[in-house]
């Protein structure tokens, strides 16, 4: 195919999207999306031939990677031997993927909802708690997300709710979490004063009022902002003392990102109820599961469980998700995930000496981020909190910089995310830090 006629495809391609369906957290005017062709590994392919590297996994949750066979030909085979049956039938894929996450959740995290999505998996989880404890309040973060349903995302402090906080849901209560890159009175105070905190929040709204506290495993898309050391075991502890349910939102940080199967893994501690869903089958079909330890699940035993959704427990995405987590370890993906992650570091503590403009990076795994700022003393972020368009202006020349030289990532106000497939390797880090880097010498120019 000449040139233009390929330009002409892929000019109708756009033009079609553009004019029949809408985008998400866009003004749907002036988007410019890539027309991907095909995918595979950490490539992305347009339909003009130009190749991206995904430094951020698609929406952080490709994790296996694109294109992966394995996960094709598990969905075909279950295809052609039943695609649907009601969630109150039941298939052998069904019970193998529920045993196989019992297997791999710590304690007696051993019971599976599944659901459609992060969203569901979140809604269901807040459901849940109410149901069990019977109680009401959900407290979590301010800077967190959990999704775009109207429960998830007035249980998100991610300022993408406030447009449509009149239509907020009720009986949720955020808190504040400082994070070290900009606390300003010392490291031996930070976690006295987050727990602190926490505290006198729950004892103001009467912890015999509260059904949870909802934190992600690690923070992801608000800037992968870091828990103090040893904050994840006190909350636990205020839960165990109070009677409150502690969900962790693995959406994201969820199945290998960080280094281990959960984010929390790395803090020491076991929640009541896991929201899972991104790395499950990695995007290669929309699914997500709600995991409940024993203690909650016993409840229903002789009592009806409130919760049903059509494609609960889709046989065909259980199939995918069930071979997903066996290329999780026959790839070695995880063990993978921290030794990229700890390459990614040393990379960009170089890049730190040859770029004024980055202020920090922070990461567990491959789930991390540069923030870029104006000057490292003040550190004055390169585009604030909340950046309205005209505040974006240097962030979107770095963005659209990344996009020419031939890489996808979530560039969101001053942060570039790195999270790339976790199958990613050594040479590839390098080359998408290289694009990085000529793009953040954009940014360099206007530091002060």
């Amino acid at each position: 195919m000449s040139a233009t006629s390929l330009a002409s495809e892929t000019a109708e391609i756009i033009r079609n999207n553009q004019d029949y369906t809408l985008f998400s957290w866009s003004k749907q005017k002036g988007v410019a999306p890539i027309a991907v062709k095909y995918a595979e590994g950490v490539y992305l392919y347009d339909h003009d031939g130009k190749k991206y590297i995904d430094f951020s996994s698609g929406l952080m949750n490709v994790n296996i990677g694109h294109g992966n066979q394995r996960i094709t030909n598990a969905v075909m085979k279950q295809m052609q031997e039943v695609a649907y049956v009601t969630p109150s039938c039941v298939t052998k894929v069904r019970g193998e993927l529920g045993k196989k996450l019992a297997s791999i959740c710590p304690g007696d995290l051993n019971k599976a909802f599944f659901t459609l999505c992060g969203a569901t998996s979140i809604e269901n989880a807040i459901k849940l708690a109410r149901l069990y404890t019977g109680r009401h309040k959900i407290l979590t973060r301010y800077q967190s997300y959990h999704g775009s349903s109207n429960g998830a995302m007035t249980a998100s402090g991610d300022p993408r709710k406030l447009p449509v906080d009149a239509q907020q849901a009720p009986n949720f209560v955020h808190f504040d979490l400082p994070y070290f890159y900009r606390w300003e009175y010392g490291e031996e105070n930070l976690l006295r004063e987050s727990v602190s905190q926490l505290e006198r929040i729950i004892a103001y709204e009467g912890p015999g009022n509260i059904a949870a506290i909802l934190l992600e495993g690690e923070s992801g898309s608000s800037g992968c902002l870091q828990y103090p050391e040893g904050y994840l075991k006190a909350v636990r502890s205020i839960c165990d003392k109070h009677g409150i349910l502690l969900i962790m939102d693995e959406v994201m940080s969820g199945f290998g990102r960080t280094g281990k199967w959960f984010g929390f893994e790395h803090h020491g501690i076991i929640p009541d109820m896991i929201a899972m869903a991104k790395g499950l089958t990695c995007g290669y079909l929309p699914f997500g599961c709600l995991m409940v330890s024993d203690r909650i699940a016993s409840k229903y035993d002789d009592q009806m469980l409130p919760l049903g959704l059509t494609y609960s427990a889709h046989p065909v995405s259980c199939a995918a998700a069930l071979e997903t987590l066996h290329v999780y370890e026959d790839e070695g993906l995880i063990e993978n995930a921290a030794a990229m992650g700890d390459y990614v570091t040393e990379r960009v503590n170089a890049l730190m000496q040859m770029h004024p403009s980055i202020g920090n990076f922070r990461t567990r795994g491959l789930l991390g981020c540069i923030e870029l700022v104006k000057n490292r003393q003040s550190k004055e972020p390169m585009a604030p909190f909340n950046a309205g368009p005209d505040e974006m202006a240097v962030m979107n020349q770095v963005a659209a910089k990344i996009k020419e030289l031939g890489m996808y990532t979530f560039v969101r106000w001053s942060y570039i995310f790195i999270a790339p497939p976790l199958c990613v390797t050594k040479e590839q880090i390098d080359e998408g830090l290289a694009i990085i880097s000529e793009a953040i010498s954009i940014a360099d120019a206007h530091v002060s």
